[in-house]
């Protein structure tokens, strides 16, 4: 399978971190570009152009943090951040703009699904193949204690 354009969606969880450090080893062996995606949704009350200010200060802060995850590898990254209602409309319409190869997002298990709802439409309606990276297995000690 030829790999040249990775997109990793992110949000703050150690899913998204996961799957970074497993896009840089596909880059790294393949020499792709990688392009990292936060979302930053938009409630409905508020119009699209709302200025979203702590959130989009996260953002980049998210982005860096995940960037430095490419560091280590010496991947270059190139981060970037949409703002929509929908994170899964707008991963899938940026893959598409941007004719990714794959998407490598990290899918953290929700109690009554399998995924949330952003994973489950990149999955649904994304043109590009798509990688999971799910959560870490629960360690027995730490179930047992439980």
């Amino acid at each position: 399978m030829v790999l040249r354009n990775l997109l990793v969606p992110v949000a703050d969880n150690p899913e998204s971190e996961r799957a970074m450090d497993v896009a840089c080893r596909l880059a790294d062996d393949r020499g792709a570009v990688i392009a990292v995606l936060h979302v930053v949704e938009i409630p409905p009350v508020l119009p699209l152009g709302a200025h979203m200010t702590e959130e989009v200060q996260a953002a980049h802060q998210l982005l860096e943090r995940i960037a430095s995850v490419a560091d280590r590898y010496g991947i270059k990254v190139v981060p970037r951040m949409l703002q929509d209602r929908s994170a899964g409309e707008a991963i899938v319409g940026f893959a598409a703009r941007r004719g990714v190869d794959l998407i490598v997002i990290g899918a953290p298990r929700k109690p009554n699904n399998a995924f949330g709802s952003t994973v489950e439409h990149v999955l649904r309606k994304a043109d590009s193949r798509v990688m999971l990276i799910g959560a870490a297995p629960l360690q027995e000690s730490a179930t047992a204690a439980a």
